[in-house]
């Protein structure tokens, strides 16, 4: 059984969460160092001040009860305790020849006149002794720490040893208690933290979930699912790039199915034609086989063209299939009008001719105006007169073809423009139907569109129109 892999939320969430307590414990790792070495240092001065509050009385005090300097270690130290007051962790003892001789207060200060290690510091005094010692020790009380200050009288050969001290634990408990306080807060704040994260991940997630969720039910058959664009950030941008890529896919795949639609229909008669020749074709019989060969020519010309301009059509569904470029609209009016007149024996004419310079494809433009030149010869007589025509209106530009042929009827006018759609009236032209498919795929792909018209002299004006500057309307 293999176990599930953590998702995206519970990693953020988890780092989140970890990132967190790091700082939180490494800020109250450094608070808690920095306040005890405060209550260190607090402790230290105590001391230093006790020392020389000692150190003036040894020097400038007299004895109350005599008024006259003090004439031994004892006495001394008996009157230093008596005038300081010990704070509630503080502790004085004092000691002559090594002798224990007072303490204050006396309960607490009893651990540290029963410590052997401050006995040994004592014992260890001379008259020459003149540093202070400094030692910890553990007691029942917690941590002690204490200062043995060594007390002399001038012409007398007594050591006296004055012990300063403080219970270490018991002057830090009250930031020991605060520190328990602060992981307690710490801890609650975490899993409010991880909570609070998992929820606004959930929903800053909520997009790329629906992204997953869609991309698993879209298949080929159906392209439909969109993901809905709720937010106007990165994951906003990200849903909206891939509702644009299953745009582009679905609009990829429906030009294929409708290739091979338009393919299997268009080419499936002249197939049949050409097996239903070849089938009652006699190989024995010259003429018969001159015959068949003239006319499967002719229709694997005609499947040649089909399938040419389906090709075509494919292609202009792609973003390249127009290469926009300034084009002159007049040099261009006039080259199509003298390939044009190639296409048959009819009057023509050029009805205008825009003398500007465009933004346009003047390969596809030329390919749409010989379609529909060759529409009009096709239904069109020598006498007929089809006409050529450019201008600009306004930022859109205007290119026709027109003739004086039998027109299109209004009915027809946006179904003739549809693939393998042909008029209802075409007095036995042949056609494959897919001409003014193609003049309205690269109308479409310079922005604009085709239309035809029905002229007040009658026939049919076929128009092109497309914004100048080749951007889309």
């Amino acid at each position: 059984m293999s176990l599930r892999r953590p998702t995206v939320r519970a990693k953020v969430v988890a780092v989140v969460v970890a990132v967190t307590a790091v700082g939180l414990f490494g800020a109250g790792l450094l608070t808690h160092a920095i306040q005890t070495q405060q209550i260190m240092d607090d402790i230290s001065e105590d001391f230093d001040q006790e020392i020389r509050e000692l150190q003036r009385l040894a020097s400038d005090g007299v004895d109350p009860d005599t008024g006259e300097p003090f004439r031994g270690a004892g006495r001394l130290m008996s009157v230093a305790m008596e005038r300081n007051v010990p704070g509630s962790d503080e502790m004085f003892v004092s000691y002559l020849d090594g002798e224990l001789q007072q303490s204050n207060p006396p309960t607490s200060s009893r651990v540290v006149a029963e410590s052997d290690v401050v006995q040994d510091v004592v014992d260890g005094l001379t008259p020459q002794s003149g540093r202070t010692v400094q030692r910890e020790i553990d007691t029942e009380i917690g941590r002690v720490w204490f200062v043995v200050v060594p007390v002399t009288v001038p012409d007398r050969q007594e050591v006296g040893a004055y012990v300063l001290a403080s219970a270490l634990d018991r002057a830090l408990d009250a930031e020991y208690s605060v520190m328990r306080t602060y992981a307690i807060v710490c801890s609650v704040a975490l899993v409010l933290l991880g909570l609070s994260a998992w929820i606004v991940i959930s929903r800053l997630l909520r997009p790329l979930r629906q992204l997953s969720a869609t991309a698993t039910r879209v298949t080929e058959t159906d392209l439909a699912q969109r993901v809905p664009v709720a937010t106007e950030d990165d994951l906003g941008d990200l849903a909206g790039a891939f509702n644009t890529m299953l745009d582009r896919l679905s609009t990829a795949i429906e030009t294929q199915r409708r290739f091979l639609d338009d393919a299997g229909h268009e080419l499936r008669t002249p197939l049949t034609v050409l097996r239903g020749h070849l089938e009652v074709l006699d190989p024995d019989d010259p003429a018969d086989v001159r015959e068949t060969r003239d006319l499967l020519l002719d229709e694997t010309a005609r499947m040649g063209q089909i399938v040419e301009e389906l090709v075509l059509l494919a292609r202009s569904e792609r973003s390249d299939f127009v290469t926009p470029a300034p084009v002159d609209l007049g040099r261009l009016t006039d080259d199509v009008h003298d390939k044009a007149r190639a296409l048959g024996a009819r009057r023509w004419v050029v009805d205008a001719r825009a003398d500007v310079e465009v933004v346009a494809d003047a390969h596809r433009l030329t390919q749409a105006v010989l379609q529909l030149a060759d529409n009009a010869v096709k239904f069109t007589g020598p006498d007929d007169e089809v006409g050529i025509g450019t201008e600009v209106v306004g930022r859109r530009v205007r290119l026709w073809v027109r003739d004086t042929g039998p027109g299109v009827p209004p009915d027809e006018a946006e179904r003739i423009f549809d693939r393998f759609a042909r008029g209802g009236d075409t007095g036995g032209v042949p056609g494959s139907g897919l001409g003014l498919a193609i003049v309205r795929a690269i109308a479409q792909g310079h922005g604009g569109d085709v239309a035809v018209e029905r002229p007040a002299g009658g026939g049919a004006r076929f128009v092109m129109t497309w914004p100048a500057t080749g951007e889309a309307p």
